[in-house]
C-alpha cells in the first residue's frame, strides 16, 4: 500500500459528519465521460466507534478487509508494520470483528506445510467458507523474498492448499507460480479461483479452486499478458488512446451476479470488464486523480453501484453503464481504500491512512439514497 500521511487527517475525522456524494471532478484526458445531471446516490455516515480494539492491542496496520456471511469483518493486518505501543501487544495477522465491532479472535503466521507471506495483503472468503490469503512482498525492496504464492485455509486457520511458492515466480508465462498477487475471487458456478496477478505480473490467471490446476489467463484488453518488470508500478502520468496495452497492478477483481469480471487496473487508472473466459467488454478510465485502487459492489441484488477509490474519496459508478455519477467523501484518509468492502446492509468498509488512535480502517454506515436534484 502506498498511502501518504496527511497532516490534517485527525481534524478532518473529528469534523466528519454525514457523508454525501459530490459531482464529478473536472477531467483532463481522453476517455473521460461527461458528468450527468445530479441524481440519487448512496449516502453514508462514519461509525466513530468501529472497530473496538482490545485495550491491550496496538492499533494494527490494516491492509485488507473482507466481510463473511455472518457480517463479521476480517481484517488482514501486517504485524511487521504495526507500530508497537508501550504496554500493548501486536495482534495476529488476521483479526475478526463481529458486526458491532467487537474483537472475536485472530490467527495466522508461519506454520508447517506452507509458506506464509512476508507481507500480508488481503483475505478472501469463498462460497464454501474457505479463507484465501495473498501477499505482496517484493524481493530486495520489502523483504528477502517475493510473495509468489496463494494460501487457502479453513476459518479456524487449518492449512488446506498452497498454489505457487515463495520467491519462485518466473513471469507472466509461469502457470505454477505468481508474482506478488494482490487478490483472488472464487466462482461458485465453476469452482475456479481467479487471481489478480498482480504487483509483479500483468495478468488475470484462473485455476481450479480445489487442486490449483492452471486453466487459463489473459492480460489487459483480453490479450496475452505482458508488461515491464517492476516491484510496484507507478501511476500513469500521461495517457494516449485507451491507455497502456498491459495491466499495471491489476489490484482487485470482482465477479458480479451476472457473470462479469471487473478488474481494478490500479496504476493505469482504469476499471476493465471481462467475461469469465477473458473476453474484453469495456473499460472506464479517469486520469485526473488516483482512480480504480480497489473495488466493491453495492449490496442490492442488482449490484447497482461500483465503489472504487478516486482521489481523496470513493467514486460511485453505475455498474451496468460504467458511468461515474458521484463521490463519497472519506475524511481521515489521504488516498482511501487500499481495500474496500460492503456488508449485507450496504455499509462500506475502507482501509487507508492511519486515523490517530485507531486502526487504519473505517466503517461507513449506509443511510439510504440522497434525493435527486
Amino acid at each position: 500500500m502506498r498511502a501518504k500521511t496527511r497532516s490534517a487527517a485527525a481534524a478532518l475525522f473529528a469534523a466528519a459528519g454525514l457523508l454525501t456524494a459530490a459531482l464529478a471532478f473536472e477531467t483532463r484526458a481522453q476517455a473521460q465521460p461527461a458528468a450527468k445531471p445530479a441524481r440519487a446516490v448512496p449516502v453514508f455516515e462514519i461509525d466513530p466507534n468501529w472497530p473496538k480494539l482490545p485495550a491491550n492491542f496496538s492499533a494494527p496496520f490494516v491492509s485488507g478487509v473482507m466481510l463473511d456471511p455472518k457480517g463479521n469483518a476480517w481484517l488482514t493486518t501486517r504485524p511487521i508494520r504495526t507500530k508497537a505501543e508501550a504496554g500493548k501487544i501486536i495482534g495476529p495477522p488476521l483479526m475478526i470483528f463481529d458486526p458491532n465491532g467487537n474483537y472475536i479472535r485472530g490467527w495466522g503466521g508461519p506454520g508447517p506445510g506452507y509458506e506464509w507471506p512476508a507481507s500480508e495483503h488481503n483475505t478472501y472468503i469463498d462460497y464454501k467458507g474457505y479463507v484465501w490469503l495473498t501477499g505482496d512482498s517484493c524481493k530486495g525492496r520489502t523483504s528477502p523474498v517475493d510473495d509468489d504464492q496463494v494460501l487457502k485455509f479453513t476459518q479456524d486457520g487449518k492449512f488446506v492448499l498452497q498454489i505457487g511458492h515463495s520467491d519462485a515466480g518466473k513471469g507472466d508465462n509461469d502457470t505454477e507460480n505468481f508474482r506478488r498477487p494482490p487478490n483472488v475471487q472464487v466462482s461458485s458456478k465453476t469452482n475456479e479461483v481467479f487471481v489478480a496477478d498482480g504487483y509483479g505480473n500483468h495478468r488475470i490467471i484462473v485455476l481450479d479452486a480445489d487442486t490449483g490446476k492452471f486453466k487459463r489467463m489473459w492480460g489487459a484488453f483480453g490479450k496475452a499478458p505482458m508488461g515491464p518488470e517492476w516491484c510496484f508500478s507507478e501511476d500513469a502520468t500521461s495517457i494516449q488512446g485507451d491507455g497502456a496495452p498491459y495491466f499495471a497492478t491489476p489490484h482487485v477483481l470482482l465477479l458480479s451476479h451476472d457473470d462479469l469480471l471487473y478488474v481494478a487496473d490500479r496504476s493505469n487508472l482504469r476499471i476493465q470488464v471481462f467475461s469469465p473466459d477473458g473476453k474484453f467488454i469495456r473499460q472506464l478510465a479517469r486520469y485526473d486523480a488516483p482512480f480504480a485502487r480497489n473495488l466493491a459492489f453495492s449490496a442490492d441484488p442488482d449490484q447497482t453501484f461500483i465503489y472504487t477509490g478516486y482521489g481523496k474519496g470513493i467514486a460511485v459508478i453505475e455498474r451496468k453503464t460504467m458511468e461515474y455519477i458521484g463521490q463519497i467523501q472519506a475524511p481521515g484518509f489521504n488516498i482511501p481504500g487500499h481495500q474496500i468492502a460492503t456488508d449485507a446492509k450496504g455499509n462500506l468498509y475502507i482501509t487507508g491512512v492511519n486515523i490517530p488512535g485507531k486502526a487504519n480502517v473505517q466503517r461507513l454506515i449506509y443511510k439510504g439514497m440522497s434525493a435527486a436534484r
